[in-house]
């Protein structure tokens, strides 16, 4: 099978990242979301993207021009799909919407579509069998994609393993790093290792050991890292952050994800929101006598 047209389900921060990629990578893209306000801020941050790897002589204007053209964004389910080769979920961190999704993507989907979602730390096999087609569903899990290019696939028990070296060719020609996840885990490989360091540095400050500043300093001087575990989480969005933490049992991340709670009830949702643990565009860890 080659594919060639790709569906993204969910114009959010990260659903939006990958389907410019798709198109930079010379793939038609339809990206469908069900609220149009969502498109206003994804074209927005493809522009600024397009801005900042045309300064970096990563793409031409042309090119900038030509990705965009190549990217069609709709409210109608049915148009999502026609053609589709390939959907990639990008929508909330919560099993039963996803559970939604693909039982109605499932029914209208042409039969060559292959499924995968995009979930960070949901397991697939949570969604498959909503599919209707499960053999044809796997996780295809992105990270920034421009700066942070490794693209986890992870399949379930019934994922048909002819798909696996279709989605690692797919996932070299978005020229991202695939890695295998050889059997389902919450969290795949690098979020595993990042919920760890997330959920000791939500510790600390839960317990009142120290404020986010010290915190993000300590890690930031000890391992020369531009950004600490709070930086890190207004990058992601402290959204996606708490639905994560909210779904693990134990009591530490039980407590941080009811701080969390509070951020996201207050409009505070990090970066993308203009204000996190810290105030964007010029975060103060970025100023600098922020180490000093």
């Amino acid at each position: 099978m080659e594919i060639q047209k790709v569906c993204i389900l969910g114009a959010g921060n990260l659903g939006s990242r990958v389907a410019l990629q798709s198109a930079i990578s010379g793939y038609q893209v339809t990206v469908y979301d069900i609220d149009p306000n969502a498109f206003e801020n994804a074209k927005k941050t493809m522009s600024k993207i397009l801005y900042q790897l045309e300064k970096e002589g990563i793409v031409t204007k042309e090119d900038s021009t030509d990705s965009m053209n190549r990217i069609h964004f709709t409210l109608d389910v049915q148009e999502a799909v026609n053609e589709a080769d390939i959907i990639n979920e990008s929508v909330l961190e919560d099993v039963e919407i996803k559970q939604k999704v693909w039982t109605q993507f499932g029914e209208i989907a042409p039969e060559k579509t292959i499924f995968t979602t995009n979930t960070s730390y949901l397991l697939p096999s949570m969604f498959a069998s909503f599919t209707g087609r499960p053999e044809k569903f796997c996780a295809l899990h992105f990270h920034d994609v421009f700066y942070s290019r490794v693209v986890d696939i992870m399949p379930h028990l019934g994922t048909d393993p002819t798909l696996i070296p279709l989605l690692e060719e797919f996932g070299k020609s978005l020229n991202q790093v695939p890695v295998l996840v050889k059997k389902e885990n919450h969290g795949y490989i690098f979020n595993s290792m990042l919920m760890a360091f997330v959920g000791a540095a939500g510790k600390l400050l839960t317990n009142d050991v120290a404020n986010i500043s010290d915190i993000d300093k300590s890690w930031m001087v000890n391992f020369h890292m531009p950004m600490g575990p709070f930086g890190i989480l207004d990058s992601v969005g402290l959204d996606t952050a708490w639905h994560v933490t909210r779904n693990m049992p134990d009591k530490s991340s039980q407590a941080f994800a009811a701080l969390l709670k509070t951020y996201i009830d207050a409009g505070k949702l990090g970066e993308k929101s203009g204000e996190g643990f810290y105030s964007y565009p010029k975060p103060s860890y970025r100023d600098a006598d922020f180490l000093r």
